[in-house]
């Protein structure tokens, strides 16, 4: 080659580095998923294990700027969750000042229309999407790793666009916990006869599959990282959960909800949904993908989880859901076998919400994570096109809202400070505080509409814009009975979960709904709770806890976990009430002292006999728990008596046919549940063909013998307590 050319070949080159984007090179050394993991995502019996995927996060965090990656803490199980904040190099060195931002668009209450303007067009759009929520759904934790990596590897004019216009945070995986479970769970059988059988117990460790209906209340660790980031750190503009449902209709649905709506949420969060989802669908046919639905099978009021409490948070809150494989095994699904069964899909044909159905055939993990991948993108570009329009969206949301509280019927709730349980009332203010809604409490007392309020009084305006997340959570709720609700022959359509979600009757606690404005502009912004210890004050008799107290039974069970002997008065009289406990005066103070620190629970001086108690001896208590993919309702009350410090042992079928029970418990719980699946008898549908499919050491059912056994503890003298169908 002469001189010239190699001088002329050179200065290419040159010309080329300079104009490869700056991110190209350093991008280029991350690992695909495919060449850490050995397998490409959604592979056949194959699947990504969450440890391994928290290092691949991990070390693309390290050699990528576009991402940070966030471990908020631990799970339940002690494993660790990840929250992965995705954006230019730029947006990732100024994300406290964008973070501010999304903050004044999402509250604009006092700020000037100039802040606001200047703040659109700064601003940055921020998605949310969550995977692996539900984990037997194996697909949705495996797109996340392949969709972080092109988030971070591409440098194509769309994903810089996406990139410099949108703030991504990605849940990669909900649960931990449940990841784990399914995955070693399923590569111990892979290959074998039981292959892809559903795992027999709980995917997560308390809540099962209910893990989605715990963003409004909270109760588990994980539902608190998401609720942190969702509702308070970093309001975004749009929120989609991926998901997997049934195998034999659509392959994917994706927004909007069908009927019914639930109301009170600015219309204009719908409208964003139907936007969303239309991109999604058109993103989805552009890719020849086959199959999807909008409109249809989730209905617009559902229970208050991630997706559906969103709207009410002025977020465009959504869920795409992908028909399932068995687990990471491939299905043949025949066509004869595709059917609508749901809201807005009555039948399996072409419609103007489902004009392409897929055929049938043979049905891949691969194909879901294809399909979520695409759907993930589509959200975050359409944002990323019309950042502008979408900030501005959000500030009007707020704005209006917020407009609506002030001329609403209702312009507050107020809590007073003197509820029969101040304790229960102050969880529930804890809830709201969870999720971001602003409560005020008085310094002073004060009147109202005619009643006097304590000081320490907690109001909840609605002039603010989260005023349908209040409006849902303490207000009058109503099913709507109209021909949505109905079928043609005017039977009832059961609500898709639940139909109410307030938490004022379900805490008991008084929140007085009230039609004229509160002045509650001297009074403090709760930004928590307050902390106090409750007093302890001893009486010549010792010491009584107000039984109609919930944290009574806590402190009670804490006491006598240290061996303090404990009464129940059975008789009200000499100002004491049937229920309460007595604690003797030789109680160690120091003990009493740190339960009504950790209870907040008063022990008041006793100074008279109670006419008449008993000594309180603490119950052996049993809880049924069953295999058969268990069940959520014995999870739940699981964490109900843990929570309330009450001792207890699980107990399962060979423990229920093992003979004389009264040996060793007092009292046995058995969960809501339906008697075929606790016995093994009449099982039908997809019950017997889980048990079908399982291991032999997982098939539940007590039968007949178990029934008897049972039937000789009560006999015996032992209390069988039974919750909902399990009567």
């Amino acid at each position: 080659m002469s001189q010239s050319l190699i001088s002329r070949f050179l200065s290419l080159c040159l010309v080329l580095f300079i104009f490869i984007p700056k991110d190209a090179v350093a991008q280029a050394d991350l690992p695909t998923p495919e060449s850490y993991f050995g397998f490409k995502m959604g592979a056949d019996r194959k699947l990504a294990h969450w440890d391994d995927l928290v290092k691949y996060y991990n070390e693309l965090g390290i050699k990528s700027d576009r991402m940070k990656v966030v471990n908020m803490g631990e799970t339940t199980l002690g494993n660790p969750f990840l929250a992965l904040y995705i954006s230019s190099p730029e947006n990732l060195a100024n994300l406290e000042e964008y973070r501010a931002i999304n903050a004044m668009l999402s509250d604009p209450r006092g700020v000037s229309v100039s802040k606001i303007e200047a703040g659109i067009l700064k601003g940055k759009a921020v998605v949310v999407q969550s995977f692996g929520l539900h984990s037997s759904e194996v697909a949705a934790s495996q797109t996340a790793a392949e969709f972080t990596y092109d988030m971070l590897s591409r440098n194509d004019e769309e994903m810089l666009r996406i990139l410099d216009n949108t703030i991504s945070i990605i849940i990669p995986c909900f649960n931990p916990d449940g990841e784990i479970m399914i995955t070693e769970w399923y590569n111990k059988y892979v290959g074998t006869e039981y292959e892809g059988a559903s795992m027999p117990y709980l995917y997560h460790y308390y809540i099962g599959h209910d893990n989605n209906r715990d963003a409004y209340m909270q109760n588990t660790v994980e539902s608190s990282y998401g609720a942190q980031i969702i509702f308070k750190d970093f309001i975004p503009q749009a929120y989609v959960d991926h998901h997997q449902m049934g195998a034999y209709g659509a392959r994917l649905y994706v927004p909007p909800y069908s009927e019914p709506i639930r109301p009170d949420a600015d219309p204009l969060v719908w409208r964003e949904m139907a936007w969303y989802g239309a991109h999604i669908a058109y993103k989805e046919e552009e890719a020849d993908k086959s199959g999807v639905v909008n409109a249809a099978v989730y209905s617009g009021w559902g229970h208050f989880g991630f997706h559906w409490i969103t709207p009410f948070h002025n977020i465009a809150g959504m869920l795409t859901e992908s028909a399932s494989a068995q687990l990471a095994t491939p299905l043949y699904v025949h066509p004869d076998q595709l059917e609508g069964w749901s809201r807005g899909l009555p039948k399996y044909e072409e419609q103007t919400s489902f004009p392409n159905p897929w055929k049938g055939g043979w049905w891949h993990v691969r194909d879901i994570v294809e399909q979520q991948k695409i759907a993930a993108l589509a959200i975050v570009d359409i944002a990323a096109r019309n950042k502008e329009t979408v900030l501005r969206t959000a500030y009007l949301k707020a704005k209006r809202q917020s407009e609506r509280g002030e001329v609403s019927d209702v312009k507050a709730y107020i809590i007073g400070k003197e509820q029969h349980d101040a304790g229960t009332a102050d969880k529930l203010v804890e809830v709201l505080l969870n999720q971001g809604v602003e409560v005020r409490q008085s310094t002073r007392e004060f009147r109202h509409e005619g009643k006097v309020y304590a000081a320490g009084s907690r109001v909840v305006t609605m002039a603010q814009p989260k005023r349908g997340v209040i409006r849902w959570l303490l207000g009058q709720t109503n099913y709507p009975d109209n021909d949505y609700t109905r079928y043609r022959d005017g039977t009832p359509i059961r609500p898709y979960d639940m139909s109410t979600d307030n938490i004022a009757e379900y805490f008991g606690v008084v929140a007085d709904p009230v039609n004229t404005t509160v002045d509650a502009s001297s009074f403090r912004i709760l930004e928590t709770l307050d902390s106090y210890s409750a007093s302890v004050d001893k009486g010549s008799k010792g010491y009584v806890l107000d039984g109609k107290l919930n944290d009574s039974f806590t402190a009670a069970n804490l006491l006598m976990n240290d061996k303090v002997k404990l009464k129940r008065v059975t008789e009200s009289g000499n100002g004491l009430n049937a229920g309460d406990f007595i604690i003797p005066s030789n109680a160690k103070t120091d003990v009493l002292n740190k339960i009504s620190q950790q209870t907040g629970v008063a022990f008041a001086a006793l100074e008279t006999d109670a006419i008449s108690s008993e000594d309180m001896k603490r119950q052996r208590i049993g809880l049924f728990q069953r295999y058969l993919g268990g069940n959520m309702d014995e999870g739940w009350t699981r964490l109900l008596l843990e929570n309330f410090e009450f001792p207890y042992s699980t107990i399962m079928d060979k423990e229920v046919l093992g003979g004389n029970l009264s040996k060793d418990f007092d009292v046995i719980v058995l969960p809501d549940d339906g008697v075929a699946a606790m016995t093994g008898k009449g099982l039908s549908g997809r019950y017997a063909a889980a048990i079908a499919s399982m291991p032999e050491e997982y098939r539940s059912g007590f039968g007949q013998e178990g029934i008897d056994a049972l039937k000789a503890f009560v006999e015996a003298g032992g209390t069988i307590v039974t919750f909902g169908g399990a009567g």
